[in-house]
């Protein structure tokens, strides 16, 4: 295919709507990371309103409402930057949101994401076998919606993904309502000390784990194992102190102890995933020099559609220049205080930091994605570790003798670094999903990757005024305006926690060498079963099994393995090909359908002022007996529905 042969794409209607949808999906994903932690992907919300939209006029293409999607997907993942940014509010080094500061902060390390993501497509995603679940969810709603694969089998695959949207949509209003219980929880005695079993009912999270596979959910399955049977029971031996519950004991030792641990994994896990794509990047920085030299000798429209990246020298120099905002950024950030004493030693160990690390990051992160998805990523504990290596940097300089104001001052100083290299992470953690569908359905990279950046601005543009609207409203936990009804913002929390424990040497560093040795054991698995050629223990979803909640992971594991029984059943159907199909479309509309509610949901409750605007029920004793039932016989239907029409 040449580019004088593309079909439309990347248009100005496209790219209006896919603003529009910024906007609302952005407030959203603010709103909702604050209050409860978690935010959702937008990648099939968006694909789907874009279809619903762009079919009123005239040509529109599956690689046109594929546009939209990048863009909306690209802002609303950004939008995890409020894992970082309010921890300027919480330590008290600002107010507010300063908002040319902020859009600064947020635009620079997200266009460094974009950048830092165009090699690595071709070593993650043209070049892997990696699985990018919702990567793959998104190409399946667009190609539907296209009519792609006939009459017959998109009118069974429309019904596939429909049959997920609805039991995903129906559990969840029911849980918002408060007739069936949206999680479980049980804190109880274990050994010496106590542990808890909890879950999210969360069909999204079923589909997920079909999707990523029993390799992914079995590491992280072990993950948690080692987590909750292991670790967890061996901090709480003894008990909870005199008037403490076990409950509330045990989750304060998961989040103090047990996430530093799994971060420790996280980083080593990085480290070696970093050394095992180090092949692939550079082959994929040498194809794409080996594109520009096409390009430069007039052969540019002949080359593969998989060929066609923004062109790599413009990618350099865009990273170069980026050093210069930063640059500025930094300095406007420290005049005035103690780093102005060493400013021009922190300047250029903090800018070689971002590029170093930005590469580290981005790679590590699309790697994520690429396992089980960017919604389900643990972007925190990239953020942990970012904030580590720059807090480090600056203990290093300034000593750890420094008096309580300096200390302050140190401490905004590495989470305002953070937050431009939590930028470089989000998106492309983000991005590669993006690029995956566009493989998928046909898509100039090139164009895609325009979007992307289109993307980064209109989320830049928008974030901090949530931001501020956010914090004048509600405050953040810890802050000293804040009220009775704060966010609590986990994560900004544990990150700024993270920085101050380095610069005033209170960080357990016991605690991360325990989780690298984790991590290292972990390796040294994979590397013997991969040998032996009898499967895989990837190192960086066993971390993600220790770092995160029981409730956000062992879902993931149960999907993987419902998944696997249900590919086993379709290879001995009548048409293979279109039973696997219709069991990845089936799992495809149970992320779609929690997505799209997350996005009415975020809308209602930020209307409302309330985290429990749907509720109708405050206390039902049955809801988690019935949800159980209910969550079970909905996968139940699901997966038998999808069969029949398989067999039909």
């Amino acid at each position: 295919m040449t580019q004088t042969s593309s079909p439309r794409e990347l248009t100005l209607r496209g790219i209006i709507l896919g603003a529009l949808l910024t906007v609302v999906f952005t407030a959203a994903n603010v709103y909702l990371g604050l209050k409860i932690g978690l935010t959702f992907a937008t990648s099939i919300p968006a694909a789907v309103i874009s279809m619903a939209v762009l079919r009123y006029f005239s040509g529109a293409t599956i690689q046109e409402n594929n546009i939209v999607q990048t863009i909306a997907s690209a802002a609303g993942t950004l939008s995890a930057i409020i894992f970082v940014l309010p921890g300027l509010i919480m330590i008290g080094w600002w107010v507010d949101f300063p908002y040319w500061q902020s859009v600064a902060v947020i635009g620079v390390g997200g266009i460094l994401g974009v950048m830092y993501s165009v090699p690595l497509r071709r070593a993650l995603v043209t070049g892997s076998d990696l699985p990018y679940p919702e990567g793959v969810a998104a190409a399946e709603v667009l190609k539907v919606g296209a009519g792609v694969g006939g009459e017959e089998e998109n009118r069974k695959g429309l019904a596939a993904i429909v049959a997920g949207t609805g039991v995903s949509v129906g559990y969840t209003i029911l849980a918002k309502m408060g007739l069936v219980a949206e999680e479980a929880a049980k804190a109880f005695r274990f050994g010496a000390g106590g542990t808890a079993a909890s879950t999210s009912f969360s069909l999204a999270l079923i589909g997920v784990g079909h999707l990523v596979g029993l390799a992914v959910g079995a590491a992280m399955f072990i993950g948690l194992l080692i987590s909750w049977v292991v670790l967890v029971p061996h901090f709480t031996a003894g008990g909870p102190p005199e008037g403490t519950e076990l409950a509330a004991f045990v989750s304060g030792v998961f989040r103090q102890k047990v996430r530093f641990i799994g971060a420790g994994t996280i980083g080593v896990a990085a480290i070696y995933t970093l050394l095992r794509v180090i092949g692939p990047i550079v082959k994929g920085i040498a194809g794409a020099l080996a594109a520009s030299r096409a390009r430069a000798s007039g052969q540019g429209a002949s080359l593969a559609l998989s060929e066609q990246d923004l062109p790599i020298g413009l990618v350099g120099a865009v990273i170069a220049a980026s050093m210069i905002p930063i640059g500025l950024l930094l300095a406007g950030f420290a005049a005035g205080g103690p780093i102005e004493e060493h400013f021009a030693t922190v300047l250029i160990a903090t800018v070689l930091y971002v590029l170093v690390i930005g590469v580290v990051i981005a790679s590590v992160c699309g790697y994520m994605a690429g396992l089980i998805g960017a919604s389900n990523s643990p972007i925190s504990g990239t953020g942990i570790i970012s904030a580590l290596g720059i807090a480090l940097v600056l203990a290093v300089i300034f000593g750890r003798s420094v008096d309580p104001v300096a200390t302050k001052a140190l401490v905004a100083f590495a989470l305002f670094v953070t937050a431009i290299v939590f930028g470089v992470a989000t998106i492309s953690n983000d991005n590669l999903q993006d690029l995956k569908t566009g493989e998928l359905i046909g898509a100039t990279p090139w164009r895609q990757q325009v979007a992307l950046v289109l993307g980064v601005v209109f989320g830049a543009l928008v974030i901090p005024p949530v931001l501020s609207l956010l914090n004048t409203t509600f405050g953040f936990q810890g802050a000293a305006n804040a009220g009775p009804e704060a966010l609590a913002a986990p994560q900004a929390a544990l990150i700024s926690a993270i920085a101050q424990g380095v610069l005033g040497g209170s960080l357990d560093w016991g605690l991360i060498t325990l989780g690298a040795g984790i991590g290292v054991v972990a390796i040294v698995i994979d590397e013997v079963l991969r040998k032996s050629g009898k499967g895989a223990l990837p190192p960086l979803a066993l971390g993600m099994g220790i770092y995160l909640p029981m409730g956000l992971t062992l879902l993931i594991p149960v999907g993987a393995v419902i998944g696997h029984f249900y590919n086993r059943w379709a290879e001995r159907a009548k048409d293979p090909a279109l039973a696997e199909r219709l069991g990845v479309l089936a799992a495809t509309g149970l992320i779609a359908g929690e997505s799209l509610f997350g996005v009415v949901f975020a809308g209602i409750a930020g209307a409302s002022g309330s985290p429990t605007p749907m509720e109708v029920v405050e206390h039902n004793a049955f809801a988690i007996p019935l949800g159980m039932a209910l969550f079970a016989g909905a996968i139940g239907w699901l997966y038998s529905a999808t069969k029949r029409a398989a067999q039909r």
